[in-house]
């Protein structure tokens, strides 16, 4: 804080620097460039944090109980989701960084004595907006190239890593649902044999229409077809009426077998590994190729399906774009927002970007619902949040400024 006397003499100071200082950025600009770019690395790292530790939560804590990824494996996965996740931090990582530093900047009368010495507070923005500007050409470059590619890798990786170890996902006294239309249960396991085998083959609607039980069993894995195989021994198989199998006033046929085996598809298994290429996944190359694929004429009973596909590759170019741009726009709110909350208080700046992000992803994905319509023009509307917090950012720089 700065005390009265040298509040006095703090302006005077602040005009010699900047008027002997060449033209371009000088020291007080640059000063406000390396605390604002101190802060946004360290905000979008805390962002960047949180999300992989929610996306690992989700897409990896399974495997890693069942042992079926190793350390180094797990190590290399989370960073793989590094470049996935930053490219949603960055917006957010950015407006949080220019909140705290402004805002710890006004409530020590920085800014006042900046603005008492002449100071315009589009100058005052100049390294924050070039700042934002470079976050922008970063968040093209991630949107467009690493983080399509490091969600394929991904994903690649998780899927060789879980197949290499195909059984080890078996879990004894574990109610097993990896498999569609399908639960098993193991009450023991030793090695590739196991004890007290249940199995329950489900309809679509989740009931239950075939019940195998066997007192013993082996696994094995049919590398040519990608098939788990399980070899039961002694077993009772009890069938239901398919048409209606919760009705228990029949009595139900038990069959008994000494031996048989049920073939599994790996591909049930691995089915939300399986690398069906999404257009999110898609780098810059491939989206330019698949719209000259979408350009070629076809059939007019396929127009209808060929314009929504086209639609969609062009919502997700443009979602690509405006994220990145985002992180322009919310720098441009920030400033003035920053000087006029005047908060040091570190949870009020990170609530106060939080609620703004909310709003621009909640509008975001609003306008991704009309996907299907493409008479609407949602490419085009995916830019309507970035408007919006262009048109706000420019309303309080006037406000501010005029005061």
């Amino acid at each position: 804080m700065l005390s009265p006397k040298s509040s006095e003499n703090f302006p005077r100071a602040l005009r010699r620097l900047h008027v002997n200082q060449r033209p371009g950025m000088n020291l007080l600009q640059r000063h406000i460039f390396k605390s604002v770019l101190f802060s946004c690395v360290s905000a979008v790292g805390m962002f960047a944090f949180v999300l992989m530790v929610g996306n690992a939560v989700r897409d990896l804590l399974g495997y890693v109980i069942a042992g079926q990824l190793k350390p180094e494996m797990f190590v290399e996965l989370i960073l793989l989701l590094l470049p996935f996740v930053v490219s949603y931090a960055l917006p957010i990582g950015v407006l949080t960084g220019v909140l705290l530093v402004l805002g710890r900047m006004s409530a020590e009368h920085e800014v006042t004595a900046m603005r008492a010495a002449g100071l315009s507070l589009p100058w005052l923005a100049r390294p924050i907006l070039l700042l934002a500007v470079l976050g922008v050409l970063a968040g093209v470059v991630i949107n467009f190239q690493f983080m399509p590619w490091a969600r394929v890798v991904y994903h690649v990786e998780l899927g060789d890593a879980v197949r290499r170890n195909p059984l080890s996902f078996i879990v004894p006294r574990t109610f097993i649902r990896d498999f569609p239309g399908k639960v098993l249960y193991v009450g023991e396991k030793n090695g590739l044999g196991v004890k007290d085998f249940w199995l329950w083959e489900l309809d679509r609607q989740g009931r239950v229409k075939n019940f195998i039980r066997a007192e013993s069993g082996s696994f094995d894995f049919d590398e040519k077809t990608g098939e788990l195989i399980l070899n039961l021994n002694h077993l009772q198989v009890e069938a239901r009426d398919p048409k209606n199998p919760e009705d228990f006033t029949e009595p139900r046929p038990t069959l008994s077998s000494e031996r048989t085996s049920v073939r599994l598809p790996l591909e049930g298994l691995f089915g939300r590994n399986t690398i069906h290429r999404k257009l999110q996944w898609y780098t810059y190359p491939e989206l330019i190729a698949e719209w000259r694929r979408l350009a070629q004429p076809v059939a007019p009973p396929d127009q209808h399906q060929r314009e929504l596909d086209r639609m969609k590759l062009q919502m997700v170019v443009q979602d690509k774009f405006t994220t990145a741009f985002a992180v322009f726009s919310f720098a441009l709110v920030g400033v003035p927002l920053g000087i006029k909350v005047s908060r040091r208080e570190t949870s009020a700046n990170l609530g106060l970007a939080l609620v703004l992000a909310m709003g621009y992803y909640f509008l975001t994905v609003m306008i991704g619902w009309l996907e299907n319509h493409p008479e609407l023009r949602p490419d085009l509307l995916l830019w309507l949040p970035n408007l919006i917090f262009l048109g706000v950012g420019l309303w309080l720089f006037w406000r501010v400024d005029r005061h």
